[in-house]
Parts: structure tokens; C-alpha cells; sequence
């Protein structure tokens, strides 16, 4: 009996190429980070050791009174509560665990702090304003929230590692921060600064900057306590200027020309001699065409910012902040 000729034989099968995860996609197609960071005048931190559920609050074992309690002082008060732990750290129930409550508004930056048992006197906390003791010390805060996202806690762990190593009281794992596809994301508190694509060997470097009080743009998300079109406006207006002090290129004005185009005005800095600056920023939506995070589905969409003009030394008539 012949063999079959080579060319009639059956093709080996091909190796199924699983599809990149969302932060490496992200880096492929050149995602703009810009104007991403989260809506967060204040924060409310947790010690919770795990386990983390996917959403975070109500899927971690959180006393169901607290949780429904948090959950409505985030939406009154635009906030965010995130679950913390040391990175590395293992479960130790019965402890008493930390709480952080943090201002992160222009000029109003603040850290409170303290310790708590059980989850309902987070409660007690949050309408108490003098709860706690004052903290001076910086929080630092990288998403390692694997059950959310895998991308998260693939990156962010060696981050929250690398920094732990150097700054350890004031680093902290967390729970979903947004913007998964920028993973690892590094938030620096109080003043609610988000950093995206951070790799280990940039961690140390963002910290040091952020101590002598200078950001990064080209990772700079923007600052939470922003709307997206005055981080938008800051992070064109750094370019131009060069200001890269964290509390520069303050915002004194938006005005909404129409459903896509702001004009936003900012105090001058550094960089531009303290004239102020006026800035147009223009948003589109963009087709991903590709899922945005590693459990998605469907392809997404997301909102980016372009820049229309920037103006040094014209100040624009003042108009109510939006």
C-alpha cells in the first residue's frame, strides 16, 4: 500500500493565538490616556484584606448595612470607597483595621485617618468631620483588583511590590479604580492623581516626582477631582507650557460651547510667566473595534480628547465652573 504524496497529507493544525489582554491591546493601539482619570472629590479607603469580589462593596462580605450606607455617600458626595491591603499581606481577622477618608479638591487636599472593628462604624465616620487624626503622609494606591480585571492584577501587583519595597506605610494594593486597559493604574492621594501603563521600574520614579510635588504628563491620566475636559485643558496646557508642578495650570473657568467643544481657562504657572491660559479641547468617541476589558465581549467604545487651541496671556471673561 503507498503512502499518501506530502502535499496530499493533511495540514498540522493550527495553534489557536489566544487574543491580547485589554492593557496590552491598549498599548498596541495607542489608547489615549488622556482626560481618563475617574470623577472623585473624596475617598474612603478600607483596610479588607479579601477576599475582593468583583464589585468590590457589595461582593466582599462587607456588613450589608455599611455597604448600602456607602454606596449612598459616594453618589452624594461624589466619591469613591476602595478595599485596601499591604501588598503580600495575609488575612488577620479580628484586628483592627485602617480607615482613610481623604479630600482631594484643589486647594482643600486632606488626609483623616483612623481605625475601626466593624464595617458600621464607617458610618459614624463618614458624618463625623472631625473623625479620626490628621495625616500629613501621602497614600499610595495601585489596582490590584484581579477579580475584576486580570490585567490588574498581573501589573499592578509588581507595581504595589516595587513601591512597597521603598515606601511602605504609604502603599497600599486597592480595588478597581477604572480604567483597566491603562493597567498597572497608580493613584497618588490626596490630590487624586491617576497614572496609567505604570511599570515597576517607572513606580519609584512617579512617587519621587510627586514628592517634589511635580507630575508626569506623558502617564498622567488626569486628577479626579476634574471634570474630564479641564484634565483635558491641563494636560495640553503642560505641554505648552512646560508646567509641571502638580498644583499648576489652575482651573478658573469652564464654559461649555456646545455638546463636544469646552473652552476652559487656567491660572498661568511656571512655565508661562503666571499668565493664565486659555485652552479649547474638542471630544470625539471612538470605535475600539475590540473589547476594552480582558472580560468584556463586545468591542467598545470610549471618549478621547483633541486639542482645538491654546492661547498664553488672553483671559477669557470668567464663567461659572461646570
Amino acid at each position: 500500500m503507498t503512502g499518501r504524496p506530502a502535499d496530499l497529507e493533511p495540514a498540522p493544525a493550527q495553534a489557536r493565538t489566544a487574543p491580547p489582554r485589554c492593557a496590552d491591546a491598549a498599548r498596541i493601539a495607542g489608547d489615549s490616556m488622556v482626560a481618563t482619570a475617574p470623577p472623585a472629590d473624596h475617598w474612603l479607603l478600607l483596610e479588607h484584606t479579601g477576599p475582593w469580589g468583583r464589585r468590590a462593596i457589595v461582593d466582599s462580605g462587607l456588613d450589608l448595612d455599611a455597604a448600602a450606607g456607602l454606596a449612598r455617600w459616594t453618589e452624594t458626595h461624589r466619591a469613591r470607597v476602595g478595599l485596601i491591603r499591604r501588598p503580600g499581606s495575609a488575612r488577620r481577622p479580628g484586628r483592627p483595621r485602617r480607615w482613610y477618608l481623604v479630600d482631594a479638591r484643589p486647594g482643600r487636599e486632606a488626609v483623616r485617618r483612623g481605625r475601626f472593628t466593624a464595617e458600621r462604624e464607617l458610618l459614624d465616620v463618614l458624618a463625623d468631620p472631625g473623625a479620626g487624626t490628621p495625616s500629613t503622609e501621602p497614600i499610595f494606591l495601585v489596582c490590584a483588583h484581579g477579580r475584576h480585571d486580570t490585567c490588574c492584577a498581573i501589573r499592578g501587583r509588581p507595581v504595589a511590590a516595587t513601591l512597597a519595597g521603598r515606601f511602605h506605610e504609604q502603599t497600599w494594593e486597592c480595588t478597581h479604580v477604572g480604567g483597566d486597559r491603562f493597567a498597572a493604574n497608580l493613584v497618588l492621594l490626596p490630590h487624586g492623581l491617576f497614572y496609567g501603563q505604570v511599570a515597576p521600574s517607572l513606580a519609584v520614579d512617579l512617587v519621587e516626582r510627586y514628592a517634589r510635588r511635580e507630575v508626569l504628563p506623558e502617564l498622567l491620566r488626569g486628577r479626579s477631582s476634574l471634570p474630564a475636559p479641564a484634565q483635558a485643558a491641563q494636560h495640553f496646557a503642560r505641554l505648552e507650557t512646560r508646567d509641571t508642578s502638580v498644583d499648576g495650570l489652575p482651573v478658573r473657568s469652564i464654559r461649555r460651547l456646545d455638546a463636544q467643544t469646552w473652552t476652559v481657562l487656567l491660572d498661568g504657572g511656571n512655565g508661562c510667566a503666571a499668565e493664565p491660559v486659555t485652552v479649547v479641547v474638542r471630544s470625539r468617541i471612538v470605535a475600539a473595534g475590540r473589547p476594552l476589558t480582558c472580560t468584556d465581549t463586545e468591542p467598545g467604545r470610549y471618549r478621547t480628547f483633541d486639542l482645538v487651541d491654546v492661547t498664553i496671556g488672553t483671559a477669557e471673561p470668567p464663567a461659572t465652573p461646570s
